[in-house]
């Protein structure tokens, strides 16, 4: 069952680019012992902020950003339409279970039906139950394995 908000409701909109110091900040966050190259990161955003395969999205109260997703658009000969991919969707751990992820998501899905999408993809961790569960409580099935290789 979704939490119900304690606070305001945040307002959800696209990203900019003065948006990154925050998504980074909630990055740091989410994988704190990963190294958050945020050069790179700045290369990446703005490439997919000018992208048109890609949308980004900000969960924001206030001035404050609070929550990030982005959506990425991607193509199969399988597919009659374009294929929706959540590659990240992650809240300020201070606004956790308010219910702004579900927004987030609800944006997404709105974003990708509208550009034609038939379906949304994600992957997440196997160590990530929570965020499992989470998805699963909105109706999303486990459907595959995700085969990774590292590649130098």
């Amino acid at each position: 069952m979704a939490a119900e908000p304690e606070g305001p409701l945040p307002s959800i909109r696209r990203c900019s680019r003065g948006d990154l110091s925050a998504i980074v900040d909630l990055f740091r966050q989410d994988w704190p012992r990963a190294e958050v190259r945020e050069v790179a990161l700045r290369d990446a955003f703005e490439r997919g902020l000018a992208s048109p395969r890609q949308r980004y999205l900000c969960a924001e109260i206030g001035a404050r950003v609070v929550g990030f997703g982005s959506l990425t658009l991607n193509h199969s000969l399988r597919e009659t339409g374009p294929i929706g991919r959540l590659d990240e969707l992650v809240v300020d751990r201070d606004h956790r279970c308010q219910g702004i992820a579900t927004l987030l998501l609800q944006a997404i899905e709105g974003l990708a039906v509208d550009v034609g999408c038939s379906r949304l993809e994600l992957d997440s961790a196997f160590h990530r139950k929570d965020e499992h569960a989470f998805y699963e409580q909105r109706r999303y099935e486990r459907s595959a394995l995700l085969f990774s290789k590292q590649l130098s």
